[in-house]
């Protein structure tokens, strides 16, 4: 099957609609139809500024979607992945009570049941199924919420689409949940190259029961479109025959999915009135929005979303494509649209056996796709962005950046402000932003600019210091003409970075921005801390029960009651690292370091054992000692402990002296972290620097 000419840009659409869809419902998730009318009235456009939230939060629907799809980069992207293999994802991106799900509790939220099911040894699919679970708690919402993914990598393909999805779906759900899902899969598949939206339906019914509930209700809506006009009096018959009383649970799969067909027939393939008609109709609107935003998006293309201009609907602009997807893999905490399509149509690619898709030799932020934006803001003076075509020296688009005097454009690399982590951390907020930054003192920031008939120009990075006050460094200046290729390293004490861009006098054109090279830093007790330094706390992903952060005894307190926890940094942008640490375990089945993490159960640790060993251990699924060695260590005492990887070599020292070498090759990259296993270790300092 050949793939579609715009397959990236309509994968963009997708993701977009997406994460339009969830920004525009969640300030009211949960609200009836009654209750939206009477305080919001029709959902024209954001009203995140009248229920007094901020528009872009962290939410499962996200960061779940865009999660679990990667359990196939982790497979070899396999096109006969098993639910099985998804479930082990489960176990590795999420951190337990922190990340992606709603951890509402055993029974009572459908995810933490089926991740409880997959914790205590419960493989999937029986982890979610019903006959473990209850019908009623395996027919709830979630596996639709998650499902767009399968379908965005399976263009054109309802047959991958419906069993990559149902087989994601299965980790967690049953019966109607699973039909629920399936069907939109294969509709959001099949929207790459079928317009007609009775087609879509006509050939999401082919993969799913004729007696199920699902099948039966999108026969009953698509009678009532065509006997009645009215979308009001269409969802007033929903309700009434398929509605939250006649299901149980707290967020039933049917009555949602049943206000996606109604939405997708009623909106006449227009982006704006789709939304606004789901949304109005209220239930899980998030969730809801965020599902037939994404098909809808890819149904219709940017040119669909954008449609919405002409009546002063700017969906895109204020979202700049910044989405969050936390999970205990800070690669892709701070994220964007951009980034999630490459990933997306970079799967879609394997799976079929085609080259990746690297856009300007694969920098992090390319704009190669239409109106892109990758997150670039004003973030200080004034100026104007746009993405402009025909621009590029080495692609086809790049950010026209205009300032009035002197102003900074820059993207978002870690929590742009300690007042929105904090909010993320509200009790209210059930989805708090855990990640760690994605650039790191020692790499090597670089930029290429044209076009700038003699602009002032500098790359910038902006930090935290110990205050939680905000600092800058910058580059030298470049005065740009033609063109100007920037390079520069980020200064040891930058350190968390949260935002790189450009200072800049004039005006010029960014054809692309990146990093590379290994980091190379200190992290301990941020000098000159008074009562700040909570933003250097929170640039570590916490893995583990509780992370104390106590500078007058030690600034990394690791608590862990059962099982193994980690705090981790870095990405998989990191690959031969040698990491360095004090480490004094009080108590603890094993403490140490860590490298190229990927996860909960994606690392290679070196490990002071209580056995009276140390060991170099891989943990991919399973865990695997790859060296040991005999070593009577106490508790109490403290150990220099470095951990090098370069290549498929691994070097573990103690106190100056190489105890260990091992070799393999499953992980080629990742983060590092400090370990513990059911007890406490303290650190003082952590070193990481290039092998």
């Amino acid at each position: 099957m050949t793939l579609p000419e715009d397959y990236a840009e309509r994968v963009y659409a997708g993701v977009l609609g997406k994460a339009i869809g969830v920004y525009l419902g969640r300030p009211f998730e949960g609200w009836t139809y009654d209750r939206i009318q009477s305080r919001l009235g029709d959902i024209e456009y954001y009203v995140h500024d009248k229920v007094g939230v901020p528009l872009l939060v962290t939410d499962d629907d996200i960061a779940g979607t865009f999660t679990f799809l990667r359990t196939l980069m982790d497979n070899s992207f396999d096109p006969d992945l098993s639910a099985e293999a998804i479930g082990e994802g489960w176990l590795n991106y999420l951190i337990e009570g922190k990340t992606v799900l709603w951890w509402g509790g055993l029974g009572n939220s459908t995810e933490h049941t089926a991740y409880l099911r997959l914790k205590g040894g419960v493989k999937a699919p029986a982890s979610g199924s019903a006959a473990l679970n209850s019908r009623v708690v395996s027919e709830q919402i979630g596996a639709q919420i998650f499902i767009d993914g399968w379908a965005m990598v399976s263009p054109g393909n309802p047959d991958q689409a419906a069993k990559l999805a149902g087989r994601a779906a299965k980790v967690s759900h049953d019966g109607e949940a699973v039909f629920g899902a399936v069907a939109l899969a294969v509709m959001e598949a099949m929207a790459f190259v079928e317009s007609d939206t009775n087609r879509l339906l006509d050939k999401a019914l082919e993969y799913i029961p004729a007696d199920s509930v699902i099948a039966g209700m999108i026969g009953d809506i698509r009678r009532w479109h065509q006997q009645e006009p009215d979308w009001r009096v269409a969802r007033e018959l929903l309700s009434d025959q398929y509605g939250y009383d006649t299901y149980g649970g707290n967020c039933h799969i049917v009555p949602n999915h049943g206000l996606i067909v109604l939405a997708l027939l009623y909106g006449n393939d227009d982006f704006s009135d789709t939304l606004k008609i789901i949304n109005t109709c209220g239930w899980d609107t998030d969730c809801n929005s965020g599902n037939i935003g994404c098909l809808v998006g890819i149904k219709q293309g940017l040119a669909g979303i954008d449609a919405g201009l002409s009546r002063g609907l700017d969906w895109r602009g204020p979202v700049a494509d910044r989405i969050y997807v936390p999970t205990a893999d800070p690669s892709w905490g701070i994220s964007d649209c951009v980034r999630e399509t490459q990933q997306i149509v970079n799967a879609g690619l394997a799976l079929r056996g085609d080259e990746a898709w690297r856009p300007k030799n694969g920098a992090q932020f390319h704009f190669e796709l239409p109106g892109s934006l990758q997150g670039f803001t004003v973030t200080d003076g004034e100026g104007h962005i746009s993405n402009e075509l025909g621009v590029s020296q080495t692609g086809q688009h790049a950010l026209r950046l205009q300032s009035h005097g002197s102003a900074r454009f820059g993207t978002p690399t870690f929590a742009p402000s300690t007042e929105f982590a904090a909010w993320t951390e509200q009790p209210s907020n059930p989805y708090p932003l855990i990640a760690c930054p994605r650039v790191y003192p020692g790499q090597t920031l670089s930029a290429t600019l044209l076009r700038g008939e003699g602009a002032s120009v500098r790359l910038y990075a902006a930090f935290f210091d110990g205050n939680d006050e905000v600092q800058h460094v910058y580059s030298a200046a470049h005065s740009v003409s033609d063109r100007a290729d920037i390079s520069w390293t980020i200064p040891e004490e930058a350190l968390p970075v949260f935002e790189v861009g450009v200072e800049l006098a004039g005006t010029v054109y960014l054809d692309c921005l990146g990093w590379r090279d290994e980091p190379r830093y200190i992290s301990t007790r941020p000098p000159g801390r008074r009562r700040g330094g909570s933003m250097w706390r929170r640039s570590w992903v916490t893995a583990v029960d509780d992370f104390v952060a106590m500078p007058w005894v030690e600034p990394f307190r690791l608590i862990q009651n059962a099982g193994r926890g980690m705090v981790i940094q870095g990405n998989r942008d990191w690959r031969d690292i040698l990491v360095s640490a004090d480490v004094c375990c009080h108590l603890g089945v094993c403490a140490g370091l860590a490298v190229r993490v990927q996860g909960m159960r994606r690392y290679y640790a070196l490990l002071l054992h209580r056995s009276g060993e140390v060991q170099i251990t891989k943990v991919v699924g399973d865990e695997t000692v790859l060296a040991r060695a005999p070593f009577a260590w106490e508790l109490g005492q403290t150990y220099q402990l470095q951990l090098c990887v370069r290549g498929t070599h691994l070097i573990a020292c103690v106190d100056g002296k190489e105890v260990l070498a091992a070799f393999d090759e499953a992980l080629s990259s990742g983060g590092m972290a400090l370990v513990i296993e059911e007890g406490r270790t303290a650190t003082q300092q952590v070193t990481v620097e290039p092998a």
